[in-house]
Order: C-alpha cells, then structure tokens, then sequence
C-alpha cells in the first residue's frame, strides 16, 4: 500500500482516475495505432510525475524483477558502444525500451485494485473484438497478398487473401489474437456463471475464425501449446481439443490444411529463407557473443553474413527467431536475462494460480500464463515482439501479474 498522501485528497483521486483511464486507453488503443497508444502512455506518465510531485514522495512500488529488469536495461544499452551506427541504435533504444519500462511500472504503480485490473483485461478484449472485427471485413472484400510475398505462390497456390487487420501483417495479427484469445479461454474455464463463460467462449470463436484466416502456422501451433497449459493447470478434459482441432482442420477450406501439412514440410521459400536467416544469426552470435551486434542493428548487419541472398540491397529487419535474435543484437547474458524475466514472471503467475481463492483471478493468470508461453513457443519459428506494439502488451501482461500479485485481491 502506498503511504498517505500529503495533498489533497480530491487531487489524488483526479489524478488516480487520469492515470487508470490513461492505461486503460493505452490497453484499447495498442493493436489499432501505436501513436495513439504512445500519447496516452505519456500523458500517463507525466500525470504519475505530477502525483508524486504533489506528494513530495517518490511513490515507487518495488517489484521482484527491478534487479533483472535493471540488468537487461543495462546490457540493452551496452550493445549501443558494438553497433555499427551507435547514433541510430541509441535512437531506438530509448524510444523502445523507455515505452517498455515505462508502461510495465505505470502499470504496477497505478492499478491497484481487482476493479481496475478488471476494467484493463476489458479494454484488451474490446479492442481484440474490433481488430476481428476489420479483419473479418478485409476478407469478405479481399487483399490481394501477391504483391506482399507473405506466401510461396507455387507451394499454396489457393491461397490468395490473408488478413493483418489493423497490424501490419498477418503474422502479427496472429500473435495478438493468440494473446486474446488465451486471457478470453482461461476467463471462459474459471467463470463460475453460464452467461459470462458463453460470452468468453463465443469471443474465443470470433477470434479464432480470424486466426485461422491469418494462415499463421506458427500461431496455430501457439495456439496448441495454449491448449497443453489449459488442460495442465485446469483440467484435462481440455486435451480432447488435440483431437478435435485436427477433425475441424479436416473439413476447413484446401488452402488451411495445405498450410496446416506444411508445418511437416516445410519446403516453401519462406521456411527455407528462414533457416538461411537463422545459420547467418547464429554466425553473428558466434563473432559477438558477449554484447551482440548492437540494439537493433540486425538489418545493418546481416549483409555481411548474407549467406543465402547474396543481395547487398535486401534489407532483412529480424531473425524470425526471437531468441536467436536477442543473442544477436545484445549477446548472450542479455538473453539469458530476457529468459530470466520471462520465467521469473510465469512461475509468479503459476503461484497466483495455486494460491488465490478468486476464481477471476485464477482465469486471468491461467490466461495470461498461456498467452507469454505462447509468444514463447511462437518464438522458435518467428520474431513477432519485433513489432512494438506486441512488445508493449508484453510487458504489459508482465505488470498485470505483478499487480495482482502485489494487491490484495489475490487470495480473495
């Protein structure tokens, strides 16, 4: 709990509501236009200054992960001193891993309450409901994806539409809805009134009709790990889904199962392409181990370990492979920090889980616990927390855990 403030407590209760609906904004606006997520999250954050400025406190809440987050803070920016072009790595260090910091401890530090924590699960679910939304209608009036290379035209010849909505390709669209989909799925299971689990269970169907009309493979297979948790933690009743995906994949349109058969062959371009990105990736590693090639430096770099183009002139912005590709653009230990994070916040949601008699509270961590292991899983064979937005629900799924965990709406 925070000490008693010394101002006003009508001031204190503006600011507090500013803030939250500031979050709240962030949350809803995320996947539809990052600068208007960015706009709220600073006037958030100058309205936090402002009510600890007022307060004449420096109203910090501590956190388990303040030493690792400082430790991937420090590394991050110690890949600038190795890049290539340290003025454009520092550039986009400060504007990335500010958004990402400032966000999971605006989060932490403002949300204090299970109504709140409430209220900002809503304004991801509302939002993931209007990107489906404009999805759904990109397919009914088509986009053609020849001229984006999303696909070998020769290897999936029927496949002709694929949806990215609001985000910039359907990879992307995949993930977030990945994301969504499990908050929705581990409410849906943990909901003790029929109305509120058929509510979350249809909002799983909309969202899972447009996953499937991304063609993202490596979000279907997100999706089957998210399946594996569900029927760990909660029951396994839900491992029948194993069964049923591949009979509901049987009866889809030829171009899905082409894409599903693939996944066991993958001999297209773009899994070749990806490969040759990941033997070059790891030579990088290789010759920089320690601090990498520099933050965000990978598409300067990668045209000297252009094995497989042989193209000075293409521009290849990531590894399609997360881990790869943090080893690469900030070494090793910086990687092993980033893991670090990521298990240290899993296994606290895991002990929410075991530890909470709120069933609400136990769906959401369920949720969001399936959604990271599934950007995790997601990882191997892509790179979508490349794209800032997915980063920042990231690390702002991170914060909810802590939230919960430091409020006390956990064990009721």
């Amino acid at each position: 709990m925070y000490i008693a403030y010394s101002f006003n407590s009508q001031t204190q209760y503006r600011l507090d509501y500013l803030i939250e609906h500031c979050i709240l904004a962030v949350a809803f606006f995320l996947p539809m236009s990052l600068d208007v997520s960015t706009l709220f999250l600073g006037v958030g954050t100058v309205l936090w200054t402002v009510k600890m400025t007022a307060a004449k406190q420096l109203l910090l809440k501590r956190t388990p992960f303040d030493e690792l987050i400082a430790l991937l803070v420090i590394l991050s920016a110690a890949s600038i001193a190795v890049s290539p072009d340290r003025g454009f790595s520092f550039y986009n260090y400060y504007h990335l891993m500010g958004r990402y910091i400032l966000l999971y401890y605006l989060v932490i530090n403002n949300i204090n309450s299970l109504p709140q924590v409430q209220r900002l699960v809503w304004s991801v679910m509302v939002s993931a409901l209007l990107v489906a939304c404009y999805g759904f209608y990109q397919y009914v009036h088509g986009v053609d994806i020849s001229n984006f290379q999303w696909v070998d035209g020769e290897q999936f010849p029927d496949l002709k539409v694929r949806i990215f909505s609001t985000l910039q390709n359907p990879n992307l669209l995949a993930g977030f809805l990945v994301v969504v989909m499990s908050l929705a799925v581990g409410q849906g299971l943990y909901d003790e009134r029929i109305a509120d689990k058929i509510l979350m269970f249809m909002l799983v169907t909309v969202l899972g009709i447009c996953l499937v009309l991304t063609y993202s493979r490596g979000a279907w297979l997100s999706i089957v790990v998210v399946a594996a948790i569900c029927g760990r933690f909660y029951n396994r009743k839900v491992l029948w889904l194993f069964v049923i995906i591949p009979v509901v994949a049987f009866f889809c349109h030829d171009a899905v199962m082409e894409r599903i058969m693939s996944i066991f062959n993958p001999t297209d371009t773009s899994s070749t392409l990806r490969i040759a990105l990941w033997e070059s990736t790891i030579a990088m590693i290789l010759d920089n181990p320690l601090f990498g090639i520099g933050w965000g430096a990978y598409w300067l770099v990668y045209p000297e370990y252009d094995f497989f183009l042989n193209n000075p002139a293409a521009r290849i912005v990531h590894a399609h492979n997360m881990y790869l590709h943090i080893a690469a653009e900030i070494g090793i230990p910086g990687l092993l920090v980033f893991l670090a994070v990521i298990y240290g916040h899993t296994k606290k949601a895991v002990d929410i889980l075991r530890q909470t008699n709120n069933r609400w509270v136990a769906g959401l961590m369920l949720g969001i616990m399936s959604a990271v292991l599934g950007l995790a899983v997601n990882g191997f064979t892509d790179y979508i927390m490349f794209n800032v937005q997915l980063s920042m629900l990231f690390w702002l799924l991170n914060a909810v855990i802590i939230a919960v965990w430091q409020g006390n709406c956990r064990y009721h």
